[in-house]
């Protein structure tokens, strides 16, 4: 593959990364969306129990990175049959990971969110939930290998209809499981689990049919099935650890906002909620810059092209922030008009009380998308050990921000929601003061 630094460039490799990393974030919107009509407990309780599994789902995702950014380094240094390696050791981590992961939910998410959760509502519908939905881990886990191959050698266009496939099945199923149509039981937010589960393995299925029948990817010799390679496997944690770390932190504050939120009461988690589902949507794009800008400056580095880094990261970094309020503007000016037909009038004062929130998203998404750019280029770059110091850093200061405001006497949720932009202001501040010093490019 050849990559340069145009826009064109930029948006080839990122478009269908944009809409491949949709994935959770549809799953995660179409059942809330649809346990929103449900009752205003099952969508308090979604909002509660998604932020746990979108963690779980980001532990996956963050290895696959690692395996993503060798991918795409070996692709830069001309060498296929690497490529194919690193792709198989991504997949044998991948499932030793996900029977980890599953034991952990099984026996351990109960003891998790009790400690967390004050309502025995929320409570007892959150186990309800990951009852179903914790047996799609496997099939989350391998799915983010395939797209890992897929994304580090530049190809991702099937992404685009595998994800398609993901979200039509899960909105038939959710429609079907949740309120029982189509002759299938009622199961309300088990359901929505059961749903989710289902349609990843379909997804997965998908996607190694693809990769059967993908001449292209004769190269790689994925069709030969190597042995465990210990080393090659170490490189992949090695790289991988700051990157699941950094999601743990970073996801795991989200989850601990949810957590803090819901002292404010069962109302304030749902309007909190109807915020999160706005946010899924917009930060599509975000995320999947974020990933091509991983694919992108690894290659550069591979290719030895220090130089372009720079150029990619602010170029990259425009047009996130170009696409991201383009689709942002309509949703943060006319919430009536844009979520009405998507959640309805019959809880419309959730909308309501969400009003003063979207005016701070805005604030939100605009820091987000040069923070998390710049961010994620240091990633690419492979100092992840680096990246992990400085989110880590931000996700304490974010934590210790949000506590005082949930628990003092003049906060609210605007204000909370506030501390968001401290901390893409921060990350952005770390990660560009990085790439500005002279001595970087002096570590390749």
């Amino acid at each position: 593959m050849e990559l340069g630094t145009s826009y064109r460039s930029i948006w080839k490799v990122s478009i269908p990364i944009i809409i491949g990393s949709a994935a959770q974030n549809v799953v995660a919107m179409t059942d809330s969306v649809f346990l929103y009509y449900r009752s205003e407990d099952d969508f308090a309780a979604i909002g509660f129990v998604a932020a746990f599994y979108i963690i779980v789902a980001a532990v996956g995702f963050g290895f696959s990175r690692g395996g993503q950014i060798m991918i795409a380094h070996c692709a830069g240094q001309d060498r296929p049959e690497l490529v194919g390696r690193t792709f198989y050791s991504t997949v044998y981590f991948e499932l030793v990971l996900a029977i980890a992961v599953f034991l952990f939910m099984t026996y351990g998410a109960y003891w998790l969110f009790a400690s967390l959760v004050d309502s025995d509502i929320i409570f007892y519908k959150s186990l309800e939930y990951l009852e179903t939905r914790k047996w799609g881990v496997f099939a989350s886990y391998l799915g983010v290998a395939c797209i890992a191959l897929y994304t580090g050698i530049a190809r991702p266009v099937f992404i685009v209809i595998d994800t398609v496939v993901l979200a039509a099945t899960n909105i038939f199923l959710d429609h079907a499981l949740i309120f029982g149509n189509y002759g299938f039981p009622e199961m309300g937010i088990a359901g929505a689990g059961l749903a989710s589960t289902i349609s990843e393995y379909v997804a997965l299925g998908v996607f190694l049919v693809y990769m059967l029948f993908d001449r292209k990817n004769r190269i790689y010799r994925i069709g030969k099935l190597p042995d465990w390679d210990r080393k090659l496997i170490r490189e992949i944690v090695g790289l991988s650890v700051p990157i699941v770390a950094m999601s743990v932190v970073g996801l795991g504050s989200g989850f601990f906002f949810f957590g803090l939120v819901e002292n404010f009461g069962e109302r304030a988690l749902a309007v909190t909620n109807i915020v999160r589902i706005a946010y899924l949507i917009l930060s599509i794009p975000a995320w999947g810059f974020c990933t091509g800008i991983n694919t992108l400056v690894s290659y550069f580095v591979g290719k030895g092209q220090l130089y372009n880094v720079k150029i990619v990261l602010w170029k990259t970094a425009y047009m996130c922030l170009g696409v991201t309020l383009l689709m942002g503007l309509p949703i943060i000016l006319f919430p009536r008009e844009v979520l009405y037909p998507i959640l309805g009038d019959g809880r419309a004062y959730l909308i309501e009380a969400a009003y003063p929130v979207f005016w701070v998203l805005l604030g939100i998404l605009i820091t987000f998308s040069f923070g998390s750019i710049f961010f994620n280029g240091l990633i690419g770059a492979g100092q992840t050990k680096k990246a992990l110091i400085y989110q880590t850093s931000c996700a304490v200061l974010y934590m210790a921000l949000v506590f005082v405001v949930v628990r003092s006497g003049w906060g609210n949720l605007t204000i909370a929601w506030s501390v968001e932009i401290v901390y893409w202001v921060a990350m952005f501040g770390l990660s560009l003061r990085y790439f500005r010093r002279p001595r970087w490019q002096s570590r390749y």
